[in-house]
């Protein structure tokens, strides 16, 4: 396989970006994630690809309350601040000199208050084939926060993470 085209092909998929929390009680976890899919109608399920070493993804593996964020076209400094750890203090996300407030959906999933929207997950399964782990999780419940949200991708922020 050429791995040229293969990049090529594979980034012709559609990318958005989100935020995942994973809240263990003893811990919390949160990163950019752009793999996610939807996969089931009834029950309505995702499969989002989560990096195996990250404190998110150990954080799902302790039973974690799962929370999605869906980023906004226009919100990637939000984006960029998840990259790396992301620590909670005071009540917030802090991400070097910003201060990112967050919420708590009715089950009790920690989403980002200035998302456009957000999920509530309940973990049904991994998969841990690759560098990344595929985690299916059903949707439990959901909030919109703006009118009419518009999805920040990777093509929007100039950026590539597939092929």
């Amino acid at each position: 396989m050429d791995a040229d085209v293969r990049k090529t092909v594979l980034r012709m998929i559609p990318y958005g970006l989100y935020v995942l929390t994973a809240d263990s009680g003893s811990d919390v976890g949160a990163g950019t994630i752009n793999w996610v899919s939807q996969m089931s109608f009834e029950p309505p399920l995702l499969a989002l690809g989560v990096k195996k070493d990250s404190k998110t993804f150990a954080q799902i593996k302790a039973g974690g309350k799962l929370g999605l964020s869906f980023l906004g076209s226009g919100q990637g400094g939000l984006a960029f601040a998840f990259f790396g750890d992301t620590p909670i203090e005071d009540g917030q996300f802090v991400a070097k000199e910003t201060r990112i407030p967050f919420s708590r959906t009715p089950g009790g999933a920690i989403v980002l208050d200035d998302a456009h929207g957000w999920a509530e997950l309940r973990l049904v399964d991994t998969v841990e084939t690759g560098d990344h782990a595929v985690v299916v999780a059903e949707v439990t419940d959901v909030g919109q926060q703006v009118a009419e949200p518009q999805v920040l991708t990777l093509k929007e922020l100039n950026l590539n993470y597939g092929g």
